[in-house]
């Protein structure tokens, strides 16, 4: 498990600006709650949640839907599950 450099810190932090304030909320939040925490897969899980479009993950985020295809994974399930309780 490697920390984070401050680039990819940084990197992280770009790739989770969204377009709904609400997503930049929740995923603010749980940056400033574990970011110092995450691992090397925990960064792929989330660089892949990322890739979701702005409804469909305010829509997992708050519960709404569930994860599907690429995104129901394990690792996925597992941090957007941290991100619902904060």
């Amino acid at each position: 498990m490697s920390k984070l450099s401050e680039l990819e810190r940084a990197r992280l932090r770009w790739r989770a600006r969204r377009g709904l304030l609400e997503n930049d909320l929740i995923i603010t939040r749980f940056l400033d709650e574990y970011e110092t925490e995450l691992t090397d897969t925990d960064v792929s899980a989330l660089s892949l949640l990322f890739e979701m479009g702005d409804n469909e993950l305010l829509d997992v985020l708050l519960a709404r839907t569930t994860l599907s295809g690429v995104y129901d994974t394990p690792d996925i399930h597992r941090l957007v599950e941290q991100m619902q309780k904060l």
